[in-house]
């Protein structure tokens, strides 16, 4: 229902018909992230609307038709999951056609204060008063490894600014 929509009564709950990810990015772009961590009924889905453009609503007898370019993200290996029989081969193939790997926070300790930096101005784009990170606390970051990635960075900025006074 989330990436196709789903039309009134098709489900308890469904009380009004929704319009899904994919008809919402028609003539753009949608990023899935995860990608495999998708069913394996919901992989075949994805296929589909990939290869032919076209999908149904859940609950829908029409089918739609969107034109969408599709960015997918996942901290696992693809290809090792193809291999386990957790991901499809063919789906691998659809999404893999430019593969960008980017590496953990901790090999590219260079973009810590960058992305701390963007974080902490998103956390306090809504105060009047000048926040900053001192050189004492970037040191700390630079040299931390970060094993939740960007995320745990995000999280750490998000905790400083609810904690730090002044």
């Amino acid at each position: 229902s989330e990436l196709f929509g789903h039309v009134k009564g098709a489900f308890t709950g469904a009380l009004r018909d929704k319009k899904g990810r994919f008809e919402l990015a028609d003539g753009g772009t949608l990023f899935l992230d995860e990608v495999s961590e998708l069913p394996a009924v919901l992989q075949a889905k994805l296929l589909r609307v990939l290869q032919e453009g076209t999908f149904e609503r859940v609950g829908d007898e029409k089918t739609l038709r969107v034109d969408v370019r599709l960015i997918t993200a996942t901290n696992r290996d693809l290809k090792k999951e193809v291999e386990k029989g957790r991901f499809r081969k063919d789906l691998y193939y659809r999404v893999n056609v430019v593969p960008l790997q980017l590496p953990p926070l901790r090999k590219r300790r260079g973009d810590t204060p960058l992305l701390a930096a963007h974080f902490l101005a998103a956390e306090t784009e809504d105060r009047d008063e000048h926040v900053s990170l001192s050189d004492e606390a970037l040191a700390v970051m630079k040299r931390y490894s970060w094993p939740g990635n960007v995320r745990e960075l995000q999280s750490a900025v998000r905790y400083a600014v609810i904690r730090c006074r002044g």
